[in-house]
């Protein structure tokens, strides 16, 4: 750090910021479905990762389509939806089959749905094959734009931002504005008297279930746009987007924002200055400590007791 002038470490700490901002955009969309998921229903899905693969497959597989017919630049804006249902059904179809079963067992959700993880990668391996693949991008998401001679920013990371920042306040009127996300959170505090009310709880939990999984599928199209993506991929990021959701508190839209913007943002600047796992490491550490003195987190849901 100390080979570097001020004005250096200055832009440096601006651009790995943007940069940040590209990992916070997609830990944030792991991180909202993961929280409906597991803060909403107390299901620890340890296949969420897999489900963001399933968005940035459908992606790749859309991209070499639409390279065939020659629509590269039309393609994306419809990837995404697409990403966001084939999630949704595949997640549909989990939770029908395995874990409306599992509810109020978390460790056997937890064991459940790491095998299942694991069986989801083998059928990525099996596809795709165990090579990364890279969706082929439209023209204009490509290149950076300079707001001084200095500082690069990327048109791709600021559209990552943007799609973010649409689907966070999608999830909050969902959540808090809706009818249904009435009947989710009716349904979280008190299920038996709920369901006395008329609420179909079990078509709830399936529902928002396959929501938190089709989010992740839009994290995956989002993805797409900054790194190339393995049968692996999705394992790599469950571990943060968990550490995220706990950090912020279960079941906080607001603490999950938070979270992700501060977890990207100090492993995106510590990075640079420190090899990859001492910046992952310090960020740990940090964490660890604040939920020492916040074992609720960052923001606590409130319920009434």
């Amino acid at each position: 750090m100390f080979d570097y002038s001020m004005a250096e470490i200055g832009n440096i700490v601006v651009m790995q910021a943007f940069s940040g901002l590209s990992l916070f955009s997609v830990l944030l969309l792991m991180a909202l479905g993961l929280a409906i998921i597991f803060g909403q229903m107390g299901v620890i899905n340890m296949a969420h990762g897999e489900f963001m693969a399933i968005g940035a497959y459908t992606t790749v597989f859309l991209s070499r389509i639409a390279e065939t017919y020659g629509i590269v630049n039309y393609y994306f804006l419809f990837a995404i939806i697409a990403s966001f249902i084939v999630a949704f059904i595949i997640g549909y179809i989990v939770e029908f089959v395995l874990i409306r079963h599992l509810y109020k067992r978390p460790l056997d959700t937890l064991l459940a749905t790491w095998g299942l993880s694991l069986v989801m990668q083998q059928i990525f391996r099996s596809t795709f094959g165990a090579k990364e693949v890279s969706a082929v991008l439209p023209e204009w998401l490509m290149g950076s734009f300079q707001p001084t001679p200095d500082i690069d920013i990327p048109i791709n990371g600021v559209f990552v931002l943007g799609l973010a920042a649409v689907v966070t306040l999608g999830v909050f009127i969902f959540m808090f504005r809706s009818r249904w996300g009435l009947r989710v959170r009716a349904t979280v505090q008190n299920r038996v008297m709920a369901g006395a009310v008329g609420i179909n709880t079990k078509k709830v939990d399936r529902v928002t279930f396959a929501l938190g999984c089709g989010i992740a599928g839009v994290a995956g199209a989002a993805f797409t746009t900054i790194a190339s993506t393995g049968p692996t991929t999705g394992s790599l990021y469950i571990v943060d987007s968990f550490m995220v959701v706990v950090f912020g508190g279960a079941a906080s839209v607001l603490g999950t924002i938070a979270s992700a913007f501060g977890i990207a943002q100090a492993q995106s600047i510590l990075q640079f200055f420190m090899t990859s796992s001492m910046g992952k490491v310090a960020t740990l550490m940090v964490i660890v400590g604040i939920l020492m003195l916040r074992p609720e987190g960052l923001f606590a849901s409130k319920v009434r007791k």
